[in-house]
């Protein structure tokens, strides 16, 4: 069987993939690039297409339907850049991934203590020679009340790194889980967001969880409340949320996601103009820590994904159940 890898990386990607192909018995054809009309054919025979997170329309579904193409598996947990309306109009079965819940979470934590130590400004400072403490002094995570919104698989590994640091923890989802009762409190989600001092995001991106964070919201925050996001961009209205970081209103946040960023990661323009107005501004404002959708990346999880991929497109071809199947 013959599996097409669009958006194949040969520096990080490639092992897994050799190791897995092997393991499995499966043909990996190889795609640098991003799936368009013109490469679309490169999958011609093959059964299914690994991808990441690159828009998948309609008319790409179309071609790979017409090359024979059965399955879609994204590399990745989420699937909002699929068009899943396409998918199921031209039977196309999509699936997306799991990987290691410790990858994210870990990160989430990590930028969390960055932020509440300003240690983007102490390393700008430091890269020009600038010891001064002035306006450097920062928090400590123990006195902090820290909401976590989801606690889905992520969301609660990162609960449970949390409990280590003796802050309080609170807690939203709409399906409680026992487990996470014996460290963090279940609240509403206006509670959450008025009693917290740090929030930090672990939901997928669906029309429930769109702009979480906007006006409204950050109205019923804490003042110099700190955001964290390693979830999904679209969770925060950025323009809101740029609005209240100039007044005061949000203390400081750290964010390895942002709205509109589909097309953008993973590529180099420090030459370019990136196009995104929003992110321009995020990036020079002292008290925002900005990271390029990295929170996911480790050797473990890279392994995860590619495995994660090829077992899905192997079981849907099998007529196996697919635990990773979404359409």
């Amino acid at each position: 069987m013959k599996i097409a890898v669009y958006n194949y990386r040969e520096f990080d990607e490639g092992k897994y993939f050799q190791k897995f192909s092997e393991k499995y018995n499966v043909e990996i054809v190889k795609c640098y690039e991003t799936p368009n009309i013109e490469n679309a054919v490169l999958a011609s025979e093959c059964y299914g297409v690994s991808v990441i997170t690159s828009a998948i329309s309609e008319d790409i579904i179309k071609c790979w339907h017409q090359l024979g193409v059965k399955h879609i598996s994204t590399r990745t947990i989420g699937y909002d850049h699929i068009d899943l309306q396409a998918a199921k109009k031209y039977d196309m079965e999509v699936s997306n991934v799991t990987y290691s819940t410790a990858s994210v979470a870990n990160y989430t934590v990590m930028t969390m203590l960055m932020a509440l130590r300003k240690m983007k400004m102490i390393m700008k400072r430091a890269d020009g020679w600038d010891y001064s403490l002035k306006d450097s002094i920062g928090l400590e995570l123990e006195n902090m009340t820290v909401g976590v919104v989801g606690t889905g698989a992520i969301g609660q590994k990162v609960i449970k790194n949390l409990s280590g640091f003796d802050c309080k923890i609170l807690a939203y989802d709409p399906f409680i889980k026992d487990e996470i009762k014996k460290y963090a409190q279940y609240v509403s989600l206006d509670e959450i967001f008025e009693k917290s001092d740090i929030l930090t995001f672990h939901v997928p991106a669906t029309s429930d969880t769109y702009h979480i964070v906007r006006k409204e919201t950050i109205d019923k925050m804490k003042d110099n409340v700190v955001i964290i996001n390693t979830a999904r961009g679209s969770v925060i209205n950025t323009n809101d949320l740029i609005e209240a970081l100039e007044k005061g209103k949000i203390g400081s946040c750290a964010l390895d996601v942002i709205e509109n960023e589909l097309g953008l990661y993973y590529d180099d323009y420090k030459y370019e103009n990136i196009g995104n107005h929003e992110l321009s501004i995020l990036r020079d404002m002292p008290n925002v820590l900005l990271t390029p959708h990295m929170a996911f990346y480790t050797e473990q999880a890279v392994s995860d994904m590619v495995e994660h991929s090829i077992i899905s497109i192997v079981a849907s071809k099998e007529g196996k159940e697919n635990k990773f199947r979404v359409c």
